[in-house]
């Protein structure tokens, strides 16, 4: 039997899947630029990959999210 953690887990784990497939099926913007627009350092072609015209290294989409977090935007 499972317990509320491991419940809570798998819910998690299932809603990022979610999210991550519906962010590949929608059209993205246009950026070619392999070079993230915050640190301007090389977004890693797997990310690419996994999330077309995606602008930001994972580092700085993490302390963006962070900000908007913390800010409440």
């Amino acid at each position: 039997m499972a317990d509320k953690a491991d419940i809570a887990g798998e819910y998690i784990e299932q809603e990022l899947e979610r999210a991550l497939e519906n962010r590949r099926t929608q059209p993205q913007p246009a950026n070619d630029d392999p070079y993230c627009e915050e640190c301007g350092f090389e977004i890693p072609a797997k990310r690419r990959e996994a999330l077309p015209g995606c602008a930001t290294c994972v580092d700085c989409q993490q302390t963006i999210e962070l900000k908007k977090r913390t800010t409440g935007q």
